[in-house]
């Protein structure tokens, strides 16, 4: 584990509050906006005020932040309610800072207060510090840009808790496996909310998000019952603790790795898209999503207009390389991912790759300006491979 996450993790459990949110194209100034800082989303007011701010007037606190464990700002949190303006955001941090530039679109910015006016900050940048900051708090993310829950706390409605609860009565295994966890999620939030299939045909790109979501949910109520008990007794040993705290993080894992496929899987059953999922090609390798089958993939030439590919990464800041040569016949790939923000100097290099970038509408926005056009909606994608197969 990174030296700088570790510390990150440590510095989070054990300040008063804690926040996190992936720098986006807005944050660094790629998209023209004039300004500067990083923006706070208002559902996170606690971590800097006693009260949120009241439209109609700005107001401002000057703290000290510690970045990386290496170096202090003196940088001010500010809100704007004045005008047309309702927004935080997090400024002033002198010449020089290193990490409000374009290449941290998609960092994650870990804030962590430690008293009043001091706080600690931390920038992820590898798709592997990311995630495993992820299974450390039991987040997903879609879950970022706000305030870290603590580890006993839920931030679930009591109409999804009865749910949750009733789905936990009636497991036999300790813990389902990731597909009949994913399924659990879906249809409690499809029966929480009073939804059908036609929600997401109009809307794949929110479903999928609110899916994933209710997911994490769901799995941190689950952890929650079958550990309180084992948590709350003492261990015999140091060797205990840790293999109790290997167990919880490698199922944390487990889970956050096929989630998002389960989730895309059930998206084209609904769209009646035909695809095979976690097969071999070349090499024995297995891409995510072959369209329309892999019987067809082997029966068609390199290059057929038939055949589609889609990979599935949570982040892909550097884990886009990896699909590369999953599908040799199909040179043009599509990567679904719930990254928020990359580089444009990292988008041209998957356009050069012949990689378009697949992403929920709601996030296109985190990502510059200058290539929207270029990063396509779940629905887009949807839409396309429906075509095709007509």
């Amino acid at each position: 584990m990174d030296n700088i996450l570790e510390k990150a993790i440590l510095s989070c459990n054990n300040g008063i509050i804690s926040f996190s949110k992936f720098i986006t194209a807005n944050d660094t100034g790629a998209n023209g906006a004039h300004q500067a800082g990083f923006h706070i989303h208002k559902n996170a007011w606690s971590l800097f005020f006693n009260k949120p701010g009241e439209k109609g007037n700005n107001k401002d606190k000057f703290v000290r932040i510690k970045w990386q464990d290496d170096f202090e700002t003196d940088s001010r949190f500010i809100y704007y309610g004045v005008g047309t303006r309702n927004e935080y955001r997090l400024t002033r941090f002198g010449r020089g800072f290193p990490f409000l530039n374009e290449w941290n679109i998609g960092d994650l910015l870990v804030i962590s207060k430690k008293d009043e006016y001091y706080y600690e900050g931390y920038v992820l940048t590898s798709d592997e510090d990311i995630e495993d900051f992820f299974d450390a708090f039991g987040v997903s993310s879609t879950e970022t840009n706000k305030i870290l829950p603590k580890s006993d706390e839920l931030a679930v409605e009591d109409k999804l808790f009865f749910l949750f609860e009733s789905f936990l009565n009636r497991l036999e295994e300790y813990f389902p496996p990731t597909n009949v966890l994913a399924k659990a999620a879906r249809d409690i939030f499809i029966k929480t909310y009073h939804l059908t299939n036609t929600s997401v045909l109009n809307k794949p790109d929110k479903e999928v998000i609110n899916w994933i979501a209710t997911e994490y949910e769901l799995f941190k109520f689950i952890e929650n019952k079958r550990y309180t008990d084992i948590i709350q007794t003492p261990f015999k040993s140091v060797d205990e603790l840790i293999k109790t705290a290997n167990t919880i993080l490698n199922r944390r894992k487990s889970r956050a790795g096929r989630s998002l496929e389960h989730h895309l899987a059930e998206i084209f059953e609904i769209w009646k898209i035909s695809y095979s999922s976690q097969v071999n090609t070349e090499e024995k390798k297995k891409p995510d999503f072959i369209f329309p089958d892999i019987d067809t993939y082997y029966k068609e030439n390199a290059g057929s207009e038939k055949l589609v590919f889609l990979g599935a990464k949570t982040t892909c800041k550097d884990r886009w390389r990896q699909i590369l040569g999953e599908a040799d016949k199909i040179p043009e790939k599509h990567l679904f991912t719930l990254q928020q923000g990359i580089s444009g100097n990292q988008i041209q290099e998957m356009i050069t790759s012949n990689v378009t970038l697949v992403v929920p509408e709601p996030y296109i926005s985190s990502f510059p300006k200058i290539y929207h056009d270029k990063i396509w909606t779940l629905k887009r994608f949807v839409q396309y491979v429906a075509e095709k197969q007509k």
